[in-house]
């Protein structure tokens, strides 16, 4: 029990002061185009004329397996020609280690996720824990799936940097729109707006995918076994590739963009209750979404969600765009 007190106590530390205290200062090279691809000027079909399936939209179909309460398509209409600037965009999405990068050096809040699986740790400060805590971080926090009573302090700290660069790799999830708009400003970039997202995903030929029209579920990651990590680090399904080598935009997480969900120009009047400034746009599919994970649909280029700029998932991350002058 004294030692639960104690490790807490270390932990507010942590958290607070010893991340705080070892920042760098990374203001140098934050405005750097580095992992970033050229989209090139000109225009590009956005949204789609899709006429709606009735089979899956739990609206006309009470009993059907899919259970969608919103209508699948109406919301892309209508198809219409979008001509953009020059502008680049994140290869991969933003990773931890990046947003980590970010909270130390502008003292922003840590992603939700982190507080609870230590990713907040840094190796220094690992490396100064005696073996009682350590073998509780990694029970209590990275809940390694080992007997870390058995392990020495040298093997087990090990095993955690290891974890640690590991997750370094991973999309940053569970941050708010504001908290990814902060990042996206503070390494001298910008959210994509919808239009650049969708341009950088489906091409000039107006692909249903990243990579072309017909779909494949084998270049992707469409489900993972870690409920606490249900994704892969950025470009680890090669086949998931934009005609512009953007990497991760039919799956992997959702991204937060920075548009209002709101109904596209010259589309047919609607009553969806969430037009307007109330819910920020999200684009791309998920490898969470359960027993969607086989609809093709889930991953198009086109497809449209929205939340609450507040909310903070799991499966949501972002990556930033940048104007060329």
């Amino acid at each position: 029990m004294r030692i639960k007190h104690l490790l807490a106590g270390i932990f507010c530390f942590a958290f607070t002061g010893g991340i705080a205290c070892s920042a760098e200062n990374h203001a140098a090279g934050k405005r750097s185009a580095d992992g970033m691809v050229l989209i090139p000027a000109g225009e590009f079909t956005m949204g789609s004329d899709k006429v709606e399936d009735d089979t899956k939209w739990r609206g006309a179909n009470a009993l059907n397996p899919y259970g969608f309460n919103d209508k699948l398509y109406v919301d892309e209409h209508p198809a219409h020609k979008v001509t953009l600037p020059a502008f680049l965009m994140d290869k991969y999405e933003v990773s931890n280690a990046q947003y980590r990068k970010f909270t130390m050096a502008a003292r922003h809040a840590a992603s939700v996720m982190w507080q609870r699986n230590g990713y907040t740790l840094t190796d220094q400060f690992l490396a100064s824990l005696p073996l009682a805590y350590l073998q509780q971080v990694a029970t209590d926090r990275f809940k390694l799936d080992m007997d870390v009573t058995a392990m020495n302090r040298k093997a087990l700290l090990a095993e955690l940097i290891k974890t640690q660069a590991a997750r370094g790799k991973l999309p940053v999830t569970t941050v708010t729109w504001a908290d990814a708009d902060a990042y996206c400003r503070w390494a001298g970039k910008h959210l994509p707006t919808e239009a650049e997202w969708e341009k950088a995903a489906r091409g000039p030929e107006g692909f249903e995918y990243p990579w072309g029209n017909d779909w494949d579920p084998k270049k992707i990651n469409t489900m993972s076994e870690n409920p606490e990590a249900p994704y892969s680090a950025g470009g680890s399904y090669p086949g998931d590739k934009s005609v512009y080598g953007v990497y991760d935009m039919a799956a992997n997480v959702s991204e937060w963009v920075a548009d209002w969900y709101d109904a596209y120009p010259g589309a047919p009047p609607s009553d969806n209750k969430y037009y307007g400034k109330t819910q920020r746009v999200t684009r791309g599919g998920i490898t969470s979404s359960g027993h969607y994970d086989a609809l093709s649909l889930m991953f198009r280029t086109a497809k449209r969600a929205h939340l609450p700029p507040d909310s903070a998932l799991i499966d949501l991350g972002f990556r930033c765009a940048k104007d060329v002058k």
